[in-house]
């Protein structure tokens, strides 16, 4: 079951007033291909409205967490050894969240490869780009074919 926006928007105040303090916010963003994010000068962590809407309580708590973990280990930390120990410390359990993009219905630009894997690209490709799960390094003969999907035409796919 998904969060609710609002409870989601609560765990997350709770959770950076216990953590953080007065000094750091909280805010939805837009992104598309990341969960959450640490804006260290601004003192603000923001998470996906799109990933929300797909996420369970736990996961979005996780994602918080992981969000917290970074603003306490500094920006040069990484998901070095000290943001590690942090986010464990934190109740952070280190489970990929992400398996496959959250917000593949606003996606403009579908892509294939000749293996049959799909690729998913808010704006137009600007250059040729090749399959990354059939070969790690660029390959002509994994190139992805793109197609622009209307945005009356999009569904989850």
């Amino acid at each position: 079951m998904t969060v609710d926006r609002q409870r989601a928007a609560d765990i997350a105040r709770e959770l950076i007033a216990e953590h953080l303090g007065d000094g750091w916010s909280f805010a939805f963003d837009t992104a598309k291909r990341r969960a959450g994010a640490c804006h260290y000068t601004k003192h603000s962590i923001t998470v996906s409205r799109y990933f929300t809407e797909q996420a369970t309580q736990e996961e979005f708590t996780q994602v918080v967490l992981h969000e917290i973990a970074h603003a306490l280990a500094g920006a040069d930390a990484g998901h070095g050894p000290e943001w590690a120990v942090t986010a464990r410390a934190l109740g952070y359990s280190g489970a990929r969240t992400l398996e496959t993009p959250f917000a593949r219905e606003k996606a403009a630009w579908l892509g294939s490869c000749p293996g049959g894997h799909d690729h998913y690209r808010y704006r137009r490709p600007t250059r040729p780009l090749s399959c990354s799960l059939c070969s790690k390094r660029f390959d002509k003969r994994f190139l992805i074919e793109w197609t622009f999907v209307p945005h009356s035409a999009r569904k989850t796919r």
